[in-house]
């Protein structure tokens, strides 16, 4: 016992000094650390000396003292240094990269070009080797030598693997973008399987492309690929990605086409593409898209879906125009019945059958019409429930519309308890405190918006949010009368009856000029005005909110909408290329910012990728 006890003392005595010398280690490399990070290299040289020749196998030490070295001009010691170090480790070619960097350092270039070049011929069929060394010359700011790296490594490797992402990324930062994408489609050439990771390297490297270069480049190669390679389909599928980036859903269409037809894909290809051109509101492509689809036959798998959107887009075109025309609304009235006799009613057709009720009450004034469509509607036999409650909604709607308040509260409450925690079911809720608002009850309307300010649905959370805002912004006093009045105003205009809500919200201005609805006022008739495609008044009217009201909440929506109008109803491109821009100057928190951007941008002459 007495001689364990003997020992476990002497190898306590015998661990004192090294961990004491450790600390010490400790504490002069942090002081070594503060002297290098301030630029004191003189200072730091001797702590790194030290460290470094009590632990030549710390690599830490070693690369702070050749830097230490280097920047004190001490190149003699520096090439003893790395030159040792390549002795001590003759694997490790990163030490003989340091002796190149030594020598040009000391104003050698042409033993630094020696030495770098006896560094990448003593390489091996390595990728880990080939890797590390390129990546060491990078670190060092050697781009150049990092290329020849790769491009050494890739006649070693052979077609285990062939650095083409790491040359790419090289190129980039060269700023010769011409190699860069030579680089990133040779993958595909070797493996159609980077396909995601090469449009993903793409979407970074070109996305900022002022004027649009990189994306010509681009095309221009993959055209060349397609020639090159026709059996390799991958290339005309990066053609229709680049083409969708741009938002050129034309092109995009064409060389789909074309791509349908070798593959005999029966419009697989074709029908998202209609799906993104409609989203982008390019609805004469979508249109041909979905023609396309329906003319390859009623036995195709698409032709149902194809049939469907079509009517849906014709919609959301016309609608959306603001220069529809009656002939315009019977023929797309003519389409949805076509179509529905067709396909006939059932609870697949549900959603054509709910969207010509609301063509026949809001556009055709046939409330009567529409109830009578949605009645037998949500009447149907195994229909969904989900399907039955849109349908409810929209009867909901109408009801409104013709003043029946009370069969329209019901209907909002029968979604709203069926679907709680859904977003339809939250809709209904955002509905039934809006019927509130209209009838002068705030207090209960306000109580069910705030509730709303955290729907799952971004939408609804922020039209409650505007809403409940409206309502708290104009109720401060006890004076609720002219809230009152720009709420049945309000309703009035969902109900088209435009000329009576004009007068009732210049009744308020008569009779309260300087209440703080002043500005909702003006926007309420800048939308009659746009609706009636009076775009010059609409215009005047936003130009009062900016004049009057730029830091109050609309002063953004103005702002937006000014540009909207001079980039597509008067054509004036500069004049909204002013307005997008003040949006993302005076506006940054803005809902609008994000699509601003994107125009400006586009107007500017950038090309755009998503």
């Amino acid at each position: 016992m007495k001689t364990i006890r003997a020992v476990f003392v002497f190898c306590l005595v015998a661990l004192f000094p090294a961990t004491q010398l450790l600390a010490q280690d400790d504490k002069t490399e942090q002081l070594a650390m503060q002297y290098y990070s301030q630029g004191e290299f003189e200072k730091a040289l001797a702590l790194y000396e030290k460290l470094f020749n009590r632990n030549p196998d710390e690599l830490n030490y070693y690369q702070h003292y050749l830097d230490c070295l280097l920047s004190t001009k001490d190149f003699k010691t520096a090439e003893k240094l790395a030159k040792k170090q390549v002795r001590r480790n003759p694997q490790e070619l990163q030490y003989r990269v340091d002796v190149g960097r030594v020598f040009k350092t000391a104003d050698e270039p042409d033993k630094a070009k020696k030495e770098f070049e006896g560094v990448i011929a003593a390489m091996s069929p390595d990728q880990n080797q080939v890797i590390n060394v390129a990546r060491y010359f990078i670190d060092l700011g050697e781009n150049d030598w990092a290329m020849k790296t790769y491009l050494r490594g890739r006649k070693l490797v052979g077609e285990v693997y062939g650095f083409n992402f790491e040359l790419a990324e090289l190129y980039n930062q060269k700023g010769d973008f011409e190699s860069m994408i030579k680089e990133y489609l040779d993958v595909l050439d070797i493996n159609n399987g980077y396909l995601q990771s090469v449009q993903n390297a793409l979407q970074t490297s070109i996305g900022d492309d002022e004027g649009g270069k990189k994306n010509k480049l681009l095309k221009t190669q993959l055209l060349k690929k397609i020639q090159t390679s026709p059996a390799n389909v991958t290339f005309s599928e990066m053609l229709i990605w680049q083409y969708i980036q741009e938002k050129d859903f034309e092109s995009a269409f064409f060389q789909s086409k074309a791509l349908e037809k070798r593959q005999q894909l029966q419009g697989a290809k074709i029908l998202p593409l209609a799906s993104l051109a409609a989203a982008n509101k390019d609805y004469d492509i979508a249109i041909k898209c979905y023609q396309y689809i329906i003319d390859l036959g009623k036995n195709s798998q698409h032709y149902h879906t194809a049939r469907m959107e079509m009517v849906n887009v014709l919609n959301t075109k016309i609608t959306t125009n603001p220069a529809f025309t009656s002939a315009d609304l019977m023929k797309l009235k003519s389409t949805y019945i076509s179509t529905i006799a067709e396909l006939g009613k059932s609870p697949t057709t549900l959603p054509l059958i709910k969207g010509l009720a609301h063509l026949e009450a809001f556009y055709l004034d046939r409330a009567d019409t529409a109830i009578d469509i949605l009645n037998e509607a949500i009447e149907m036999p195994r229909a969904d429930a989900k399907s039955i409650a849109e349908c409810k909604l929209e009867l909901a709607d109408i009801l409104l519309f013709t003043g029946e308040i009370w069969e329209t509260t019901l209907l909002y409450s029968q979604v709203e308890k069926s679907f709680k925690e859904e977003p339809i079911g939250q809709d209904a809720k955002f509905r039934n405190a809006r019927l509130s608002y209209y009838h002068g009850d705030f207090e209960w309307s306000r109580a069910q918006l705030d509730v709303l300010k955290s729907a799952t649905s971004k939408l609804i959370a922020n039209d409650a949010l505007d809403l409940s805002l409206l309502i708290s912004d104009n109720t401060v006093d006890s004076n609720y009368i002219p809230l009152q009045m720009f709420a049945r105003a309000d309703l009035l205009l969902l109900q088209n009856k435009d000329s009576l809500s004009l007068l009732t919200l210049d009744s308020i201005s008569k009779e309260y000029p300087t209440h703080s609805l002043d500005d909702e006022i003006l926007y309420k008739k800048y939308q009659v005005a746009f609706k009636k495609t009076n775009f010059e008044k609409a215009a005047t009217y936003l130009e009062l909110i900016r004049e009057k009201y730029s830091s109050d909440i609309l002063g953004d929506d103005a702002t937006y909408k000014l540009a909207e109008l001079y980039h597509y109803q008067f054509k004036n491109l500069e004049k909204a290329k002013e307005y997008y821009q003040e949006v993302l100057t005076n506006y940054p928190g803005s809902l609008f910012v994000s699509e601003a951007r994107k125009r400006f941008r586009k107007l500017r002459g950038d090309a755009i990728v998503n």
